[in-house]
């Protein structure tokens, strides 16, 4: 018989997690699904950021007291804009949306999604082509984002985008266990 699990120790509390690499996560524009991403993403040990270009919108409530704003991604403080930041954009509607990805793409983050149908070309291809963003690199631009939990609320949204980038980061494809 082998040894207990050491995932059971860490969901009793009696022993420690392990080290998890420096994460980030970028929101891209103030969203009820931003202000949930953040929220629950610092729970599971993101530095939260919320990039919103329009100074004037109000953020999401209940943020973290130790969120990052910025009006641009290439505002990004030194650290938050590297191989440890995953980049999520929440709102494919806004006129900044193809700058935003653009920024994202040049830098190196880690990861860098969109929210949108998946039965329709996003919006961001149009947005980066017309900016002179290469296809190779508009094609890094991941959508749907997130397991197919049948998300309908921001909670479930961000949940469902959260499990989706912890499935990437441990290279899991995310679903269920299969049946032993």
């Amino acid at each position: 018989m082998t040894g207990p699990d050491p995932s059971c120790g860490v969901a009793h509390g009696s022993a420690p997690a392990g080290d998890t690499p420096e994460r980030v996560l970028v929101a891209g524009f103030a969203s009820p699904v931003a202000g949930a991403l953040l929220r629950i993403g610092a729970e599971l040990g993101w530095r939260p950021v919320l990039v919103e270009p329009d100074v004037d919108r109000p953020a999401p409530g209940g943020l973290p007291a130790d969120v990052v704003r910025v009006a641009s991604v290439a505002e990004l403080p030194a650290g938050l804009g590297g191989p440890g930041a995953d980049v999520v954009v929440t709102d494919h509607h806004r006129a900044e949306l193809g700058v935003l990805l653009r920024d994202a793409l040049v830098r190196p983050v880690r990861w860098v999604g969109i929210m949108g149908n998946p039965r329709h070309e996003g919006p961001h291809v149009a947005a980066l082509a017309a900016l002179g963003v290469p296809a190779a690199e508009i094609a890094r631009v991941h959508r749907p984002i997130g397991l197919d939990v049948g998300s309908r609320s921001p909670g479930e949204i961000a949940v469902a985008t959260l499990a989706g980038l912890l499935a990437d980061r441990n290279g899991r494809p995310g679903g269920f266990f299969p049946p032993s």
